[in-house]
């Protein structure tokens, strides 16, 4: 009987968890850190942890207190990227062994702090909703001691990526000029409008070929949006597609200190100072209710 009673309460406090994030899912970031920034993208392979990191560079070196976070748990791959060796992680912090703020580290050469993932464990969309929602509540508390913190999402529109892009004010949405990238882009816009989203996303072209051809891109998948969804996602930036680019992966080195006069790091850059105005004017809102 006792056993029941625990499975029962158990049960419903579950319930009442995925209710929670269902409903705050659907605010459509009305109840949004101001500086918290989601970096998301509709598939994998279009870059979009190296632009997490080149932009954490980017906004640091401006003088932005930055912590670049990897939401990606299955797949992550920040701290390979930078060449690290964490010994903690967020698998520490999703199995209650560790607070957030304890599996933080700086990245010197960078100077901003990343929570690492852990590449090959089950991602954060097969947590318990109640983890999914302890974890949410750390991330908002641990953003006073940033300026700016970074999300870097697993790829598509899962439970996870929606709940923790309603919490950020912004959600970048990284593609390329591929079909399959720009169908997936706007499936993502599609089912984040669907939960409420759609206020809070803006688009980034990734690996163009130049900036006129990543204008292209964007009025692409703008004309989708605004033709089936009524919806018209700010263009953020473009990317310019640059060999320097692989170099660095390579070498397990930032753009910005391998090849910091590179295009894609003055493209970089640009983002880095829009998503300085996007915080500034999240903050100004907020201040003003």
């Amino acid at each position: 009987m006792r056993e029941e009673r625990r499975r029962s309460q158990k049960a419903q406090s579950e319930r009442s968890s995925e209710m929670k994030i269902e409903r705050d899912t659907k605010t459509g970031g009305a109840d949004s850190v101001p500086n918290l920034i989601a970096i998301a993208s509709g598939k994998g392979g279009v870059g979009k942890t190296w632009f997490s990191v080149t932009l954490a560079h980017a906004l640091a070196n401006e003088g932005k207190k930055v912590l670049l976070f990897d939401g990606d748990l299955g797949l992550a791959n920040v701290d390979v990227q930078l060449g690290l060796m964490p010994k903690r992680d967020l698998n520490d912090v999703i199995r209650g062994r560790l607070s957030l703020d304890k599996v933080t580290q700086h990245y010197e050469e960078g100077n901003f702090d990343i929570v690492a993932g852990r590449s090959g464990q089950a991602s954060l969309s097969s947590l318990p909703s109640q983890r999914l929602s302890a974890l949410r509540e750390q991330i908002t508390d641990i953003c006073s001691q940033y300026d700016v913190v970074l999300i870097d999402l697993g790829a598509g529109v899962d439970r996870t990526v929606r709940m923790l892009s309603a919490s950020a004010t912004q959600t970048l949405l990284i593609t390329t000029d591929e079909p399959t990238s720009l169908t997936d882009a706007y499936a993502f816009i599609k089912l984040g409008n669907a939960a409420g989203l759609s206020k809070n996303v803006s688009v980034v072209v990734n690996q163009s070929s130049s900036v006129s051809e990543g204008e292209k891109t964007y009025k692409t998948l703008l004309k989708a949006c605004e033709n089936f969804l009524r919806l018209a996602p700010p263009l953020a930036g473009i990317i310019r597609l640059d060999p320097r680019v692989k170099d660095t992966i390579r070498h397990q080195t930032p753009l910005l200190i391998r090849s910091p006069n590179s295009e894609a790091a003055e493209d970089v850059e640009k983002i880095a100072r829009y998503v300085g105005k996007i915080i500034t004017q999240a903050k100004r809102k907020l201040a003003g209710r």
